[in-house]
């Protein structure tokens, strides 16, 4: 009898290899690493075998195309980030924390689409079908034509899927629960994950429906089981959100079929997900409008304009090395707006402690933010409120200049939508400038610095801060 063979698989970045060590070398996690079997599975088998193909058809680049063909949930948000809708033949993984909506989410999603009579099958490998009954009866969906089904075999689920005519819409829940007989390992490895989810994959390209896999999410934020499954669907969806907060927020992060970096705002309700239709007002809702340190910034989403509200706060510092706290933005973002206020402006500003926070707990990404972020740091440090009718958008370069940034016209429109008067920013285009507002262009940061300062006191230095 063949010995088995055997490989040794991180279960948190997919690395592999020839002996267990305690510490995964690819990603640095602890007790990841656990031998699995690697003779059997899809392509397992004698390798002396020849495999036996037949030739495909080869099409010319040029021909015909057709847009694909999208199943519409009519819940706005969701379709927004999907690029209007799931895909037939596509499939698409949501991930997020335990708790934070994903399975209320896609069950709404699903009875929409049942409710316009589509075929909706939803398959819990965690939950019993008599509790997810309760679930939709508590949201007030349990009158939805939604097929339930509490199956953790792949094979089993494929073999139901495929006796009749195929769904419209596939809902997974989750992917780490399930395990395929090709595999010879537990259930939530990797080589369990990955098998089961080329084989949902397949299903979908093969039957034409809609499949959406759930994959739980590890202490870092990542999907757990390993990245690879990302590289197999078609769309990755992140659902963030903070326990402290009513909204949730759905962010795209890959989309074969739209937009990358879309995001869908929700807020948690007794009676599960609500659209939130403007988010900015969201977001400045509770703004301290005469607080020094508070600015707000006109950022991009997408192609969704938002208005956010950065608040920070210079403190003096009783320690010989200054904290900084940074929450909802890029700490070493913060570190080079700070290097060239000290360096390019004459502000002395780093022994001080500083503390940074994007107001409602979202997270922003984009370098635009650097001129919103400045103006609360110069603000807090001379107690010079900022004016509360006012935004402001730019990248600040190394040199001290500010740089323009893209889709000015939505920043404009959404600033003055929401009632904004001003706005500081770098250089415009002559489109951008089409605007009620009154638009102050800075081509340097001390500009805008020595203007925020002259409107404000500075408090009496502790210690030899300036």
């Amino acid at each position: 009898m063949a010995k088995s063979r055997s490989s040794f698989v991180c279960q948190s970045c997919g690395a592999v290899t020839t002996r267990w060590q305690g510490r995964c070398d690819a990603c640095g996690e602890w007790n990841t690493i656990v031998e699995e079997i690697t003779d059997s599975g899809v392509g397992a088998g004698p390798k002396s075998a020849k495999a036996n193909g037949r030739p495909t058809n080869l099409v010319p680049l040029s021909g015909e195309t057709e847009s694909a063909a999208r199943v519409v949930t009519r819940l706005a948000e969701l379709d927004r980030v999907t690029g209007g809708g799931f895909v037939k033949g596509s499939a698409l993984l949501v991930g997020g924390d335990p708790g934070i909506g994903k399975s209320t989410l896609l069950l709404q999603s699903a009875a929409a689409l049942a409710n316009q009579g589509k075929s909706v099958v939803y398959v819990s490998g965690e939950e019993a079908v008599a509790q997810v009954r309760l679930r939709a009866q508590r949201l007030g969906l349990g009158e939805a034509n939604v097929m339930l089904a509490a199956e953790t075999n792949v094979e089993i689920i494929l073999a139901t899927l495929e006796n009749g005519p195929a769904p419209d819409l596939v809902i997974i829940d989750s992917i780490q629960t399930l395990w395929t007989d090709r595999v010879d390992s537990a259930p939530g490895t990797v080589t369990q994950v990955r098998t089961s989810a080329q084989a949902l994959t397949r299903f979908a390209k093969k039957s034409g429906a809609a499949v959406v896999l759930v994959g739980h999410v590890t202490k870092d934020g990542q999907i757990a089981g390993p990245r690879v499954v990302e590289h197999m669907v078609d769309a990755v969806l992140y659902f963030e959100g903070d326990a402290s907060h009513t909204f949730r927020i759905l962010r795209g992060v890959k989309n074969r079929y739209g937009a990358t970096d879309e995001i869908g705002v929700f807020a948690m309700t007794e009676l599960g997900l609500e659209q939130v239709a403007n988010p900015s007002a969201l977001f400045l809702d509770q703004r301290d409008e005469g607080a020094a340190g508070s600015a707000v910034f006109a950022g991009m989403e997408g192609t969704r304009p938002l208005l956010i509200e950065i608040q920070a706060l210079v403190a003096p510092s009783p320690l010989g090395t200054p904290r900084r706290a940074v929450v909802g933005w890029d700490s070493s973002r913060l570190s080079m707006v700070l290097a060239v206020l000290e360096t390019r402006c004459g502000v002395r500003i780093g022994a001080n402690d500083i503390y940074l926070n994007v107001a409602g707990g979202l997270k922003i990404n984009e370098p635009a933010a650097d001129l919103a972020v400045a103006a609360a740091l110069i603000s807090s440090l001379t107690s010079s409120p900022l004016p509360k009718d006012a935004v402001y958008f730019g990248e600040i370069s190394l040199a001290g200049g500010i740089r323009p940034v893209a889709h000015g016209s939505l920043r404009l429109r959404e600033a003055q939508k929401l009632g904004f008067k001003s706005v500081s920013t770098g250089r415009l285009g002559t489109a951008d400038r089409a605007s009620g507002l009154a638009v102050s262009e800075f081509s340097a940061l001390s500009e805008l610095v020595g203007r925020i300062a002259a409107a404000g006191k500075p408090r009496e230095p502790e210690r030899d801060e300036w």
